[in-house]
């Protein structure tokens, strides 16, 4: 009897669960014999987090600008400082500490150290060949999946396609949980990102490409992420596990299926005008009322609920090579859109439809 490879499905190996687990670091390190490789979000750049990480004697510590999301130039160039300063000798264990973007580019950096070639090279499905360097992700915020995901989403400048390096090999080894890490989170960027995990699970639960798992850890984190945004405080010690435990549920989800119209609209606006993608796809929920009635409702009561303020008017006035851009960076997402509206998404989201849809947000 053969074997369905396409519902074979591979997930993190262990997960540290719990208020005060990031102190566990140190012992799951010193298992690896070598140096590591602490790749950390430059929000923290001379924060006490820092003070408290393990670093010893031959590791390298390496702050990740996220003032623009991943670009597969600059992987590269990040790849390539850590081979010059270390030559041909390649990390025990790589550590992640950030929120999406900096998660996204420690994975990256993982699956380029034993795979050849440029980060481009590697952007689509199951294009990795071989293990990459064993990967600790420690989420400081909650909301991409980023940790629990097999993709590491990057943009290629060149080609205008943002895309994920989509591998069983990109997923994390080992991830530290601890919703300590997110009380000092502004209220706004909390919001925006944890409504990643709200838009996964709609978009996947309303697609064509479903099984019956992947609609479990949907459903789920889709049932917390309303009890954290529906609630008199969303950042309550209680809510921020629920939402970290979301987020993680909601990458695990999208691993056995597919985004839909949002995240497409999303890559656009990130594409053509640098918008980073979490405000992006909540910037997109304010125009997705043809498409999710009723989520489109319900994310509104949830903006007014916690007093949050989405940016409106960025795609109303755009010159005709910024749409044509827009709807080209949109369309190109085949596999969500097919997902979303079936093989003739073409004919629905064609660019006077993808044009009147941006100019809503």
């Amino acid at each position: 009897m053969s074997v369905n490879f396409n519902n074979n499905s591979k997930h993190v190996s262990y997960y540290n669960f719990g208020s005060g687990s990031l102190r566990n670091l140190e012992g799951l390190l010193d298992q690896k014999k070598g140096f590591k490789l602490f790749l950390i979000d430059h929000y923290f750049e001379n924060k006490n987090i820092v003070q408290k990480l393990p670093v010893k004697e031959g590791d390298v510590v390496f702050f990740i600008s996220t003032l623009h999301e991943p670009k597969t130039t600059v992987i590269d160039e990040t790849l390539s400082h850590f081979l010059q300063l270390k030559g041909n000798e390649k990390p025990a264990c790589i550590v992640g500490i950030g929120g999406g973007s900096t998660l996204d580019t420690a994975k990256a950096i993982a699956n380029l150290y034993n795979n050849p070639g440029h980060a481009e090279a590697y952007q689509g499905w199951d294009l990795v060949k071989n293990q990459a360097v064993y990967k600790i992700g420690i989420p400081t915020i909650s909301g991409t999946g980023s940790e629990s995901s097999r993709t590491c989403v990057m943009t290629n400048s060149k080609t205008g396609l943002k895309l994920g390096m989509n591998s069983d090999f990109t997923i994390y080894d080992q991830l530290i949980l601890d919703p300590d890490l997110t009380k000092t989170v502004p209220d706004k960027q909390y919001f925006y990102t944890g409504m990643d995990t709200y838009i996964h699970c709609i978009e996947s639960l309303a697609g064509s490409h479903r099984n019956a798992i992947g609609d479990a850890f949907s459903r789920e984190a889709l049932q917390l992420s309303r009890e954290v945004f529906l609630s008199d405080d969303m950042k309550s010690d209680k809510n921020r596990e629920k939402i970290m435990v979301a987020s993680y549920l909601g990458g695990v989800a999208i691993a056995n299926s597919y985004v839909g119209v949002v995240h497409p609209f999303s890559a656009g606006l990130s594409v053509v005008l640098g918008t980073h993608h979490c405000v992006a796809n909540c910037i997109v929920m304010g125009a997705m009322e043809e498409f999710y009635p009723r989520e489109y409702h319900e994310f509104n009561t949830m903006v007014q609920k916690q007093k949050i303020e989405i940016p409106r008017g960025i795609a109303a006035n755009l010159s005709a090579s910024q749409y044509e851009q827009l709807f080209n960076s949109t369309v190109i997402h085949e596999k969500p859109l097919t997902n979303a509206l079936g093989g003739n998404f073409k004919e629905i989201l064609t660019f006077e439809k993808v044009t009147e849809v941006f100019k809503k947000m």
